[in-house]
């Protein structure tokens, strides 16, 4: 009895781990832990963000994306300039190298979503389809995180 137990404890514990994973593949690239920020009423634009890795040896590109809360999907960079933050789309999408890995976060590179049709609200999921030039589409599930949030919440991711 004794050892059904410890081998149902531990399938069941290896059947749950994918669900905490927030991991997805699609081709050569691998994306993790993918969220955004909540927005409050009213807002028109929204932020998304993960990170993607390019486990192949060509290089790929992040060429764009939908979701169905927005009007569109873009991707954008921050910067500082002596000061002055700049926000500008990214033209011609991102490429990720062969082995190379980037972060879409907080005051860098970030998914923008254009034309919000209604607030993104704490703890809820929302779908975003990535198109890539090489590896194709995928959809991926994000957590909205609250609206000051710098990076996101593991223990809730998957739930």
């Amino acid at each position: 009895m004794r050892i059904t137990a410890t081998v149902l404890a531990a399938l069941l514990a290896l059947a749950a781990a994918p669900a905490f994973a927030q991991e997805y593949k699609v081709g050569e690239i691998k994306i993790e832990t993918p969220w955004a920020r909540a927005t409050p009423k009213g807002a028109s634009v929204g932020a998304g963000y993960m990170k993607i890795t390019n486990t192949g040896s060509a290089p790929d590109r992040l060429v764009g994306g939908s979701v169905d809360f927005a009007k569109r999907l873009e991707l954008h960079l921050m910067t500082m300039d002596n000061g002055v933050m700049k926000m500008r789309e990214v033209q011609g999408g991102l490429e990720i190298k062969p082995g190379d890995t980037v972060q879409l976060a907080p005051g860098g590179y970030h998914l923008m979503f254009v034309d919000l049709k209604q607030p993104l609200a704490q703890g809820q999921h929302v779908k975003v389809t990535l198109n890539f030039e090489k590896a194709g589409p995928v959809e991926v599930d994000a957590v909205v995180e609250a609206a000051g949030a710098r990076a996101a919440d593991s223990k809730k991711m998957g739930h």
